[in-house]
């Protein structure tokens, strides 16, 4: 049953929190660094709302899940898309079923209602209209404003809210004026080995070591290399691997060679040569760094229509002599 309050004689029915059971395992520094951006340490003073960082699937989002879990708050997560609209970040109108409009709460207006914390997931795939409703609620004003519901509503003293954001190209380029809201910005970097294989067996303690092994190898070689695949892979390729077997427990294959082709399934041919997807990597970031004009495509260096054409270089030794 959802609950709901009066703003302004409006009727608001508001989100349910998320369950929150799971366990952060490693990386303590960041778990650390994020619960010190929501301290309060004045009466005066304000939380920050920061933006954790990292390729998809390292854990930002079980990262801030540890840290609500940690003061002991509802968690609430809203999940942000290049299709978000202002009114779904805030209050959504539906029509009723006795024909009236209704008013519902986003997850995020309802951690500011009732003091709890909300997590704006892959945050940068959200567009500037969206984040510009945002924008008081981000700094020390605190309050967000709903153009549809006609109301203006205020963070509880005890909201606290921060932002995952993907390392990769299908994202938007969040504005400087909301970018200088979201601060710090927390790195969530790989885990090591051990911390890894503990996540491993965390969510999967029914897989068979040999898998476990093949797999905690794997990530650990991919990480070294600088390669994105993470532990929500290894996860997933485990699964499946799992599964295969489960299958028919009867046929005479061999764990390595199921292991082998879940790998392809779920994470394709490249993840067979890691040192080659490695390669292939550095040879496309190193096309990247070398931009060219629209000259350099179309026109020859020492062509004088070439944007970069230096006249004085044109001049040969006939016209250097009628000079003289």
């Amino acid at each position: 049953m959802q609950d709901k309050i009066q703003i302004d004689g409006v009727s608001l029915t508001l989100s349910n929190p998320i369950t929150n059971e799971l366990q952060w395992i490693g990386q303590g520094e960041v778990l650390r660094q994020l619960l010190a951006c929501w301290l309060v340490v004045d009466e005066k003073d304000l939380p920050l709302a920061p933006r954790l960082v990292g390729p998809p699937g390292i854990g930002k989002t079980a990262l801030a899940m540890a840290a609500a879990k940690a003061r002991n708050q509802s968690l609430y997560i809203y999940q942000c898309t290049a299709d978000t609209r202002p009114e779904d970040l805030l209050i959504t109108p539906i029509l009723a079923s006795d024909g009236k409009i209704a008013y519902h709460a986003s997850p995020l207006v309802t951690a500011m209602i009732k003091g709890g914390v909300c997590i704006l997931d892959e945050g940068n795939r959200m567009n500037e209209k969206s984040w510009a409703s945002l924008a008081p609620l981000l700094d020390h004003r605190r309050y967000i404003e709903s153009i549809v519901a006609g109301v203006s509503i205020r963070a509880h003293k005890d909201f606290r809210c921060a932002v995952t954001m993907n390392q990769d190209d299908s994202t938007y380029e969040i504005p400087d004026y909301i970018m200088s809201r979201l601060q710090p910005s927390l790195s969530v970097g790989f885990p090591n080995r051990e911390d890894e294989l503990a996540i491993l067996k965390y969510h999967l303690p029914f897989a068979a070591e040999e898998l476990l092994g093949l797999t905690i190898e794997f990530l650990q070689q991919s990480h070294a290399l600088q390669l994105d695949y993470s532990a929500r892979d290894g996860i997933q390729l485990l699964r499946y691997a799992m599964k295969l077997l489960a299958q028919d427990p009867t046929h005479p294959i061999a764990k390595d060679q199921v292991w082998r082709q879940a790998l392809v399934a779920c994470l394709g041919e490249d993840a067979l040569d890691l040192q080659a997807a490695r390669e292939r990597k550095s040879r496309s970031l190193g096309a990247n760094t070398l931009p060219h004009g629209l000259g350099d495509f179309f026109l020859d260096p020492d062509d004088p229509m070439h944007p970069d054409f230096d006249d004085d270089d044109s001049f040969d030794d006939e016209s250097l002599d009628n000079d003289r």
